[in-house]
């Protein structure tokens, strides 16, 4: 099963795929160098998209946690959609996380620093990470399914908290760019269009990625359920053949 019709999973697939080349061909030559960050700028068309694109993820998976607890929209396609999504998210945070320290070694000076935005970033990623082990955690699945739709609704309230760390705090990151509060953008021209064009080619291959995992995720479920029943049919079939001990008859002089 999947989310996408099949056609239109191949065709989102070279879509993807041409969105990913222009990205790198304005990223990396086709867009001016920054005026003070020169080069090292570029970094941001990646670091951009993969944060967008964590908190696509996670909204998806606390969408979907809540529609799974809703009495009336309860389905194993929510729980699946959820867990799949989590993994591409924990994914781009880890890209988030990567780029921003390539970033920031030039510009600040350091791989790492104990600043909001990324401390708040760092602690959701291992929000998600740990999200991910308990649905490894063995257990019925409708009771797997609530415990981690919980523990992801819990988990999504740090992405507000890392989205205005900058605001809410001093910090070393700079505010936003794109997303300011009077919805002014800082950035324009050729470098505007790369960093949006980024932002599209990255929400299309989380997509694509999202409708694989999801697959996936249902071979993995449909595998387990077969396991399940031929343990339980070699159980049964067992102690079925299992002979009686031999009873042994004592007579006079034994």
């Amino acid at each position: 099963m999947t989310l996408l019709n099949p056609r239109v999973a191949k065709v989102l697939g070279f879509a993807t795929l041409g969105s990913l080349v222009v990205l790198a061909l304005f990223g990396l030559w086709l867009a001016p160098p920054d005026a003070v960050q020169s080069d090292a700028q570029r970094l941001m068309y990646l670091h951009v998209p993969s944060a967008w694109i964590a908190y696509l993820a996670f909204g998806v998976t606390a969408l979907s946690s809540a529609l799974y607890l809703w009495r009336r929209t309860r389905s194993p396609v929510w729980d699946r959609l959820a867990g799949a999504s989590a993994e591409l998210g924990v994914l781009f945070t880890g890209m988030t996380l990567l780029m921003g320290s390539l970033w920031g070694r030039p510009v600040w000076g350091v791989w790492w620093a104990w600043d909001a935005r990324l401390v708040t970033t760092a602690v959701l990623f291992f929000l998600y990470v740990g999200y991910l082990a308990l649905r490894r955690v063995p257990a019925p699945i409708d009771a797997r399914a609530k415990r981690c739709a919980i523990a992801a609704l819990i988990a999504f309230v740090d992405v507000p908290i890392v989205h205005f760390s900058v605001d809410w705090w001093r910090t070393l990151h700079q505010q936003a760019t794109v997303f300011t509060p009077s919805l002014n953008a800082h950035i324009h021209g050729v470098m505007a269009f790369t960093l949006w064009w980024g932002v599209l080619a990255f929400t299309l291959l989380y997509i694509f990625l999202l409708d694989k995992r999801y697959r996936l995720e249902t071979l993995e479920e449909d595998l387990d359920a077969k396991e399940l029943a031929q343990a339980i049919e070699e159980r049964v079939a067992g102690a079925g053949t299992t002979a009686p001990p031999e009873q042994v008859e004592v007579g006079p002089g034994r």
